[in-house]
């Protein structure tokens, strides 16, 4: 399973029930930390995340409820006595705000740390996913960011077993891309089908995007930003963020599968009015809270557990 956890879900400012803006996606031992606002070294432990797997951080945008978190991580994986290299990918510009967070204490951070700033384009690359960066509309640089699982491919099982495939040529046909079966070449393409992998896109803080549309093409989770309801609009345009209505009509646009709003103004007490806006237009809509947890099935699992 991919595992999402929402760490924090608020916006700009804390609330007695939530945390600031921090998700982690925990796939097959590693976490990616998408933001990491004030208290989220504290959220990972609450939430049963083990501080050790986090490998990367991608920061969305500057402002500090979005990264001052980082500084007591950083400080935390020092006195744990980290060896592991930490990536950090923040929007171009941010480096050196980032590079501050490091360094004000002169604490000793005895690991190496990677900073990379990002604009778009594939950014982040493991064996079975990549990470890649989108530009978003706030009030100052903002990326958003989709993990991207690669494709799957899956056998014709009747079709297999027909033509004599079985044991070791499953191995030998996926290295090679062809065998000979009974004196027949049998290629990879004839006994198999690929599947797109899952698709996660992380958009906040950001005014609705046509371009967050097409890069959450698809997804099976797009967490977006909803800091306010329609009714305050004006506060949404001013300030460069966006309403769940507009949310849901992004989620739309991406023919996504799953809606979960996100970053919560603290104005609002609970969440029934923006769930209400979001499903007027996007039926299949959560709002985010501290401690949630999606699990996404893994499709190279699957395929793996039907001996595929």
């Amino acid at each position: 399973m991919i595992k999402v956890t929402f760490l924090g879900t608020a916006g700009s400012a804390p609330t007695k029930s939530r945390s600031l803006p921090s998700v982690a996606v925990t796939y097959e031992g590693e976490t990616l930390l998408f933001d990491c606002g004030e208290g989220t070294q504290r959220q990972v432990m609450r939430y049963g995340i083990n501080i050790s797997s986090i490998s990367s951080i991608f920061i969305t945008h500057i402002h500090g409820d979005h990264v001052i978190g980082i500084a007591g991580l950083m400080r935390t994986f020092a006195l744990n006595r980290r060896t592991e290299p930490l990536y950090i990918f923040v929007p171009k510009g941010g480096k050196a705000s980032i590079r501050a967070l490091m360094v004000f204490d002169h604490v000793l951070i005895n690991y190496p740390v990677v900073i990379k700033e990002v604009s778009g384009g594939e950014i982040f690359k493991r064996k079975d996913f990549v990470v890649r960066a989108f530009k978003l509309n706030h009030t100052v640089p903002a990326c958003g960011y989709s993990l991207i699982e690669k494709e799957h491919v899956h056998f014709m099982k009747d079709k297999c077993r027909q033509l004599g495939i079985k044991g070791r040529m499953f191995a030998e046909l996926l290295s090679r891309k062809s065998i000979f079966v009974k004196g027949r070449r049998i290629r990879l393409g004839e006994v198999t089908y690929k599947e797109q992998g899952i698709k996660i896109a992380y958009v906040t803080d950001t005014r609705p995007m046509k371009l967050a549309a097409r890069e959450a093409r698809n997804a099976d989770l797009l967490i977006h930003e909803a800091t306010f309801t329609e009714r305050q609009k004006a506060l949404a345009v001013e300030r460069k963020h966006s309403t769940a209505l507009e949310a849901a009509k992004v989620a739309t646009e991406a023919r996504a599968k799953m809606l979960v709003l996100f970053h919560f103004s603290a104005r609002y007490k609970n969440t029934a009015a923006l769930i209400k806006e979001a499903k007027s237009v996007f039926s299949n809509t959560q709002a985010a809270r501290d401690g949630m947890t999606i699990l996404l099935e893994n499709k190279k699992q699957r395929s793996a557990e039907k001996g595929l």
